[in-house]
């Protein structure tokens, strides 16, 4: 997996949407999450994190050390049961392995986070049994996302569609068309901040410097893969990084975070594109040991 990561990194990345929906909310008939109060658009840290992982399960393949815990149509129990067959053992036996070997939890928690990109990266609760039979442990891991909002309140629309497929023969006789609904977002720039811990990757889950390569890739790629009619035009604008000096960070990161300024252009009234935008970074609020990059 390589050497483990020992610089604390913070990161933003900013995404847009257009003419589709970023991520529907099941409490209100799939429409695009929104904040009720003050109209800004909502992208769940599930939803990014679901995307991350398909990518990344898309171009590793199963390859070891990258499989994916949390996936499509694929029991987690399943997954848990390979640190037992790597032990030797069965959900059953686990109890008397236990009784001769004290550090059998650590050595499960360790094959899970080696042999689990997700795990290593997002960390997992892997009790999945009410009487934790079957108990691979809870891994807090190193990389943490909030939700994304977006930088102007958005406009829900609901768009009217047809159709000339017909459901049943009966309603062939009576009509040639159906009728549907689509909630759409015209336009939306989302932004969602994240957190790389050194200290939990070295204590934790061993997430490493390949790895770290791996989830920018996963980051500036999340949407290529997963384009849909649904979702419109989506695409990653820009990821920004703050690279500490150290493990333990140079400064508190609301102070970066509050260091990218992104804001509509004077002329713009309605922002239909990422150019009607502007994205500065204050240099002078960031201290000289934390290191800058932009990955577009």
């Amino acid at each position: 997996m390589g050497d483990v990561i020992r610089n604390r990194y913070e990161f933003v990345v900013l995404f847009d949407v257009e003419n589709g929906n970023p991520n529907g909310d099941p409490d209100a008939g799939n429409l695009p999450r929104i904040d009720p109060e003050s109209g800004y658009g909502i992208v769940t840290d599930v939803c990014l994190k679901r995307k991350i992982r398909n990518y990344v399960d898309t171009i590793k393949e199963e390859k070891e050390g990258y499989k994916i815990y949390i996936k499509e149509d694929v029991p987690l129990n399943r997954s848990d049961l390979t640190a037992y067959s790597y032990l030797g053992t069965t959900e059953k036996g686990i109890k008397d392995l236990k009784k001769n070997d004290p550090d059998v939890d650590r050595k499960i928690r360790d094959f899970m986070c080696k042999n689990f990109f997700d795990i290593r990266t997002f960390g997992a609760v892997m009790t999945t049994f009410v009487k934790a039979a079957l108990n691979c442990g809870q891994v807090r891991g190193p990389v943490q996302l909030g939700f994304a909002r977006s930088v102007d309140p958005i406009i829900s629309q609901e768009v009217t569609i047809t159709r000339v497929a017909i459901t049943t023969e009966k309603d062939a006789e009576n009509k040639s068309t159906e009728m549907g609904r689509k909630s759409i977002v015209p336009y939306g720039l989302y932004r969602v901040e994240g957190y790389i811990s050194a200290n939990l990757a070295r204590k934790v889950t061993g997430f490493s410097e390949e790895d770290l390569e791996l989830l920018w890739e996963a980051i500036i790629n999340m949407f290529e893969i997963d384009h849909s009619a649904a979702r419109g035009k989506m695409a990653v604008r820009e990821l920004i990084v703050f690279k500490h000096s150290k493990e333990m960070g140079d400064c508190p990161a609301y102070k970066l975070f509050d260091a990218v300024e992104v804001h509509k252009k004077e002329d713009i009234i309605y922002p239909r594109q990422y150019k009607d935008y502007s994205v500065t970074i204050h240099e002078d609020q960031i201290p000289d040991s934390v290191e800058i990059s932009r990955k577009i």
